[in-house]
C-alpha cells in the first residue's frame, strides 16, 4: 500500500552573475531580519517580560521596512522575510517545549546561507524554476528526477562554505513500502568497525576525515600564512571549505548506501540510544566520534524505516550489551574499550565485544517489541535472586543463536 509523504529533492544549480547578486543580497536580508526580531523579543522578555508572537514580529517587519536604515529590505522579495520570522517562531517554539536551547544569533560567517520561497514567490513551469524579483530560471542540474507530475510547494535555495549553490524542492512523492520479511538485525555503532550486526558482520569505518586529514592540514596552513581579509586570504579558505565538503559529502554517501540497505533487507532494525552529546566529551575519542556521524546514521534509519514500513526499536542507552553475556545472562564486570574479547566467568563462552553487543541489542529489541516496552536498565535483584536485565534478556535470547 503506497503513501503520500513530503520529500525533498536537492540539486545544485549555477547562477548568473544578476541571480547570484540578488540571491546574495536575500541572505544578508534574512539574516538582519532573524537577528533583529531575535533582539527585540529578548529585550522585551529581559526588560518587561513580554513574550513576542509571529504577528507582532511580522507587524514590526512592515515599519522597519518604512525606515531609512532598513529600507534595503524592500529591494528582495518579502517571502524569504516572513518565513525566517516563522523559522525563529519555531525555535522559540522548540525552545520553551525544552526540546533545544535559546535561538542564537545568525552568523554571515558561520551561519548557513539560504533563502525560503513558498508557492507564491516562485514559478514552476515544465522542469524550470523562476524566483521572485529574477527575470530568467535558475540552470538546474538534475542529478536524478523528480516526481512525476509533482510541483514543488516550497523552494529552499542556499549556498555552502565552498560557495557551491544549491536548490531543495519540497514535493509530495509517493513512496511504496518495501516488502515484508521477518529478517531481523540488531545494530551496534563503533569506531573501528562502523557498524556491527547481530548476524556477526562487520562494516569498516571508512575514516573519510582521516584519510583526507593531510590535505586538510596542508590547507589549513595555507590559510594561516595569508592576511585575514585579503584575496589570497579568501582563496585559501575555499579550499579548505572544499576539503570538508568533500569530507561531508563522501561520509553521507557511505551512510545513506547502509542504512538503505539494512532498511532494504530487515524488517526490524534495533538500535542503541546513545548519547552522543555526551560522548564526544571524551577528548581522545571526539573526533573518531564527529567523524562516524552517529546521529545522521540513526536519523537516516528513522525516516526510511518510516517510509518503507519498517519497524526501528531503540533500546535504553544504559542497558549493558557489551557486558551482558548472550548465551547465561551474566553481566561482567568492567570491560574497558581496549578488551575487545573476553570470556564469561559463568558459562566459559568466549566473546567478540562487539557482536555480542549486537546480538544483545537485538535480544533486547525483540523483547521490548513484543511487550511494547523498552529495556530497563539493571537496578538490583528481584525476587529470583537475578537482576531483571539478566531475565529479559534470557527469555530473548531463546533459540536466537549468536554467531
Amino acid at each position: 500500500m503506497t503513501q503520500q509523504v513530503r520529500r525533498a529533492f536537492k540539486y545544485r544549480f549555477y547562477p548568473t552573475h544578476e541571480q547570484a547578486a540578488e540571491l546574495s543580497r536575500t541572505f544578508g536580508c534574512v539574516r538582519t531580519v532573524y537577528n533583529r526580531a531575535l533582539e527585540e523579543r529578548t529585550r522585551a522578555w529581559n526588560s518587561e517580560q513580554r513574550r513576542v508572537s509571529y504577528s507582532q514580529s511580522s507587524a514590526a517587519l512592515t515599519q522597519w521596512k518604512k525606515t531609512e536604515e532598513l529600507a534595503f529590505l524592500t529591494e528582495v522579495s518579502c517571502v524569504p522575510l516572513q518565513q525566517a520570522l516563522r523559522h525563529l517562531q519555531t525555535a522559540f517554539n522548540n525552545f520553551f517545549a525544552k526540546r533545544t536551547g535559546y535561538p542564537r544569533y545568525k552568523s554571515r560567517k558561520k551561519s548557513r546561507a539560504s533563502a525560503e520561497y513558498t508557492r507564491s514567490a516562485f514559478q514552476w513551469h515544465k522542469g524550470a524554476l523562476t524566483l521572485a524579483k529574477m527575470s530568467g530560471p535558475l540552470d538546474i542540474r538534475w542529478s536524478r528526477p523528480s516526481p512525476a507530475g509533482a510541483e514543488p510547494t516550497t523552494v529552499t535555495v542556499s549556498r555552502d562554505s565552498a560557495g557551491r549553490w544549491f536548490v531543495s524542492l519540497l514535493c509530495e512523492d509517493t513512496v511504496t513500502p518495501a516488502l515484508a520479511t521477518t529478517a531481523a538485525v540488531g545494530v551496534d555503532v563503533g569506531i573501528s568497525s562502523l557498524v556491527t550486526l547481530s548476524t556477526g558482520e562487520k562494516v569498516t569505518n571508512p575514516k573519510h576525515e582521516r584519510c583526507d586529514r593531510a590535505r586538510l592540514a596542508r590547507a589549513q596552513r595555507d590559510l594561516s600564512r595569508k592576511v585575514k581579509g585579503s584575496n589570497n586570504w579568501a582563496k585559501a579558505r575555499v579550499k579548505v571549505a572544499r576539503v570538508h565538503v568533500r569530507i561531508a559529502d563522501r561520509r553521507r554517501d557511505f551512510l545513506h548506501k547502509l542504512s538503505t540497505r539494512l532498511v532494504r533487507e530487515n524488517q526490524t532494525v534495533v538500535i542503541e540510544d546513545l548519547a552522543v552529546r555526551n560522548l564526544l566529551k571524551n577528548g581522545r575519542l571526539a573526533r573518531g566520534i564527529s567523524d562516524a556521524s552517529w546521529t545522521e546514521f540513526r536519523s537516516m534509519l528513522g525516516y526510511k524505516c518510516a517510509w518503507y514500513g519498517r519497524e526501528l526499536v531503540v533500546i535504553d542507552r544504559w542497558f549493558p550489551s557489551s557486558k551482558l553475556c548472550g548465551i547465561c545472562g551474566t553481566i561482567f564486570g568492567k570491560l574497558p574499550l581496549h578488551v575487545r574479547n573476553w570470556t564469561c566467568g559463568t558459562c566459559e563462552s568466549v566473546h567478540d565485544r562487539d557482536v555480542n553487543a549486537a546480538c544483545n541489542i537485538l535480544a533486547a529489541g525483540l523483547a521490548a517489541s513484543a511487550c511494547g516496552d523498552g529495556v530497563r536498565p539493571q537496578r538490583g535483584s528481584s525476587r529470583t535472586g537475578r537482576s531483571s536485565v539478566k531475565q529479559e534478556t534470557q527469555r530473548a535470547t531463546a533459540g536466537i543463536p549468536c554467531p
